[in-house]
């Protein structure tokens, strides 16, 4: 095995022949950060269904969804990935996007990427002259929710989320775009 020198990773925007490694990369991190709370059967079926590939060729042929997929140089090797898109959240109202997913492994976790990623969906949201960004994060992530405290995120109220079968709460958070 060859030595490996870090190098910071690249963000690139996706297109359509991405659905299959955002499949990837999302079953991945979910399981990575949810798996020792939700049972295997219920993670099968959230990375067959809402991590599915069809999903992201659904999310990709969208013009109102924008995805983005961090990588690694030299290798293109997958560590993270956002969608910005139509909210599907019942506090959502005219003008607003939901940064719906952002998961990135945690080895690379503290070192700016999340900051990059939202900064670079803040960018996107702004141009399509949207004026309020919202996210759902798992309530129980006091890591993430202090993070996007950080970015300028509120509470604005909870919703639930389904895995499978399991239902979770999550709390939705939402940021001004001006």
């Amino acid at each position: 095995m060859r030595d490996v020198v870090e190098t910071a990773p690249c963000i690139r925007a996706c297109d359509a022949a991405d659905a299959a490694i955002l499949s990837l990369i999302g079953g991945a991190t979910f399981l990575e950060t949810f798996g020792d709370s939700i049972d295997a059967a219920n993670l099968l079926a959230h990375a067959q269904g809402p991590h599915g590939v069809a999903y992201y060729e659904t999310l990709l042929g969208d013009p109102d969804t924008r995805c983005w997929l961090a990588e690694l140089p030299g290798t293109q090797a997958p560590i993270g990935y956002q969608v910005l898109t139509t909210p599907d959240i019942d506090l959502a109202v005219a003008g607003d996007v939901e940064l719906k997913r952002i998961y990135i492994f945690s080895r690379y976790h503290g070192g700016g990427l999340a900051k990059q990623m939202v900064g670079r969906a803040v960018e996107a949201a702004t141009a399509m002259g949207k004026q309020r960004m919202l996210l759902g994060v798992y309530g129980e992530n006091h890591r993430a929710i202090a993070f996007y405290r950080k970015m300028g995120f509120d509470m604005i109220g909870d919703r639930r989320f389904t895995v499978g079968a399991q239902t979770f709460y999550d709390k939705v958070m939402a940021r001004p775009l001006a």
